[in-house]
């Protein structure tokens, strides 16, 4: 599930910010630099979409699990006793890695459908 809703996060992110780009031609080149930073908005997107599941996981996998009736039970008692922000815990370093890692990887992709559409033109 997790791996799913990032990609869905990233892609329409990304899609998105290149459709915005190119201001209704969708014949006009994106950048390879603007696609990057493309990249780290999407990936921020998928970060600030995500890290809520991934505390709950990560405290359902955690010596204190047995705390815990089940994943919904986790999530009230995260909302409940610690707040809204106790499911954001963690956001700055995952942002710091998560940004680069999407820019890059959009880059190389981007990188690779410009080859595949000159050898296979659609």
């Amino acid at each position: 599930m997790k791996q799913g809703s990032n990609q869905a996060i990233r892609f329409y992110v990304m899609e998105t910010l290149k459709d915005w780009y190119r201001g209704g031609d969708p014949n006009k080149k994106v950048n390879k630099l603007i696609v990057g930073c493309f990249g780290v908005v999407a990936g921020a997107a998928s970060v600030f979409g995500n890290t809520p599941i991934d505390v709950v996981k990560t405290r359902m996998q955690g010596l204190d699990a047995h705390k815990y009736k089940g994943t919904f039970d986790c999530f009230l008692q995260i909302a409940k006793h610690e707040g809204f922000l106790a499911f954001y815990k963690g956001t700055v370093p995952r942002l710091s890695r998560v940004c680069l890692d999407v820019a890059i990887t959009f880059m190389i992709y981007d990188s690779f459908m410009d080859l595949f559409n000159t050898i296979w033109k659609t």
